[in-house]
C-alpha cells in the first residue's frame, strides 16, 4: 500500500529541504507528493522544480492564497492512490511512521488515522496528538505540552489534525472533502463531525511520529486573522452538523462557550475582530452545505452527543 501526500505550501521555501528529507525516511510508502502552492512570492516553486526526489513531484500552482482547505481538496481531487496523508509542510516525519499509520487504518470503520505530532523545539512534549470538541464549541489539542510517553497507546480520538493525518479516500468520496468555505482552522474538526455521523471513527496513532514547528504560514497563536476567521467557522461547524434537536439541546451550552471565548479575546485585544467573525459565521451560513439528517444515523447522532459531553466533563475537570 502507497499513500498520496498532499501539502499545501504558501512562501515555506524554508521548511520544504527538511520536509522533503524526512519523507524520505518513507519513500517506500509514498506513491506520490503532491504540493499545493498557494501564490507564493519566494522561492518555493524554483527549489521545488531544481530538485530530484525518491518518489514523484506533482506541483500545482494557484495564482492566489486559496487557504488550506481548498488546497488540500485540490491534491484529493488529483490524488492516486486510495490513502491520504494530509501533512504541513513545517514538519518532519519520523521513519516508519507512514507504514504505522497505514497498519492501522486498515481497521474496519476507520476513517482516519493522526500522527503523534512533537513540538520540533522540543521533542519529548506533545505538540498535538488530536483534537477534542466539547458543547462549548471548543475545539482542544489532546495532550499539549505534555511528555510524549504519557500517549503510547493506541486511542480513540475526536478530530485527526489535519497537519498530519492519514485519511481513507473512499470515505472521503462518500462523506465528501473538507469544506472549501473554511479556508483554514476547524475544517478537520468539520470533516471529522461528518464521519462520525456517518459511523466512523478517528484514531491517534502513537508510533507514528511528525515533529512540527507550527503557525508556520499565520505566524503566531494569536492573530487579527486567526481570531476573525476561526470564530466564523465556529459558527459554520454547529450550524452545518447538528440537526436542530441537537442545536436546541446545546445552545445554553453553546453560548456560554462563545460568550466566554469573547470575554478571553477582548482582555487579548482581539475582541472586536472576534465579534466580526461571529456575524459573518451567522450571516454567511445559509450558502453552507448542511449535513442531510438521516434516521439511518440516529444512533450516530446519540453517539457524538455523548463524546460531546465527555470532553465537556475533561475540559471542566482540568
Amino acid at each position: 500500500m502507497k499513500v498520496s501526500v498532499i501539502t499545501p505550501n504558501y512562501n515555506g521555501v524554508k521548511f520544504l529541504e527538511n520536509y522533503f528529507k524526512s519523507l524520505n525516511n518513507d519513500s517506500e510508502y509514498i506513491g506520490e507528493v503532491i504540493i499545493i502552492d498557494n501564490g507564493s512570492t519566494d522561492s518555493s516553486i524554483d527549489y521545488i522544480q531544481s530538485n530530484s526526489f525518491n518518489f514523484p513531484v506533482i506541483l500545482i500552482k494557484n495564482d492566489e492564497n486559496l487557504g488550506f482547505a481548498p488546497a488540500v481538496n485540490q491534491g484529493i481531487s488529483n490524488a492516486k492512490y486510495d490513502y491520504i496523508f494530509s501533512l504541513n509542510n513545517d514538519t518532519e516525519i519520523k521513519k516508519g511512521s507512514i507504514k504505522a499509520m497505514l497498519d492501522l487504518i486498515k481497521e474496519n470503520n476507520v476513517f482516519s488515522v493522526q500522527a503523534k505530532m512533537l513540538q520540533s523545539d522540543n521533542r519529548q512534549l506533545i505538540d498535538d496528538a488530536g483534537d477534542e470538541y466539547n458543547l462549548l464549541g471548543w475545539t482542544k489539542k489532546i495532550g499539549e505540552n505534555q511528555d510524549s510517553d504519557n500517549y503510547s497507546e493506541v486511542f480513540e480520538i475526536f478530530s485527526s489534525c489535519a497537519g498530519a493525518a492519514l485519511y481513507k479516500k473512499e470515505i472521503l468520496d462518500k462523506i465528501g472533502l473538507f469544506d472549501d468555505n473554511f479556508f483554514a482552522y476547524m475544517e478537520d474538526v468539520d470533516l471529522a463531525i461528518r464521519s462520525q455521523i456517518n459511523g466512523y471513527k478517528n484514531l491517534l496513532c502513537p508510533d507514528a511520529i511528525v515533529y512540527h514547528i507550527g503557525s508556520a504560514t499565520s505566524g503566531s497563536r494569536y492573530n487579527d486573522f486567526k481570531v476573525r476567521i476561526a470564530a466564523r467557522n465556529n459558527v459554520w461547524t454547529v450550524y452545518k452538523n447538528l440537526p436542530i434537536p441537537l442545536k436546541i439541546l446545546n445552545i445554553i451550552f453553546l453560548f456560554l462557550g462563545f460568550l466566554i471565548k469573547y470575554i478571553f479575546f477582548v482582555k487579548k485585544g482581539f475582541g472586536s475582530l472576534y465579534l466580526e467573525g461571529i456575524k459573518e459565521g451567522l450571516s454567511t451560513r445559509s450558502g453552507l452545505e448542511k449535513v442531510n439528517f438521516k434516521k439511518d444515523n440516529l444512533k450516530n447522532y446519540f453517539k457524538l452527543e455523548y463524546k460531546l459531553i465527555i470532553n465537556t466533563l475533561k475540559f471542566l475537570k482540568k
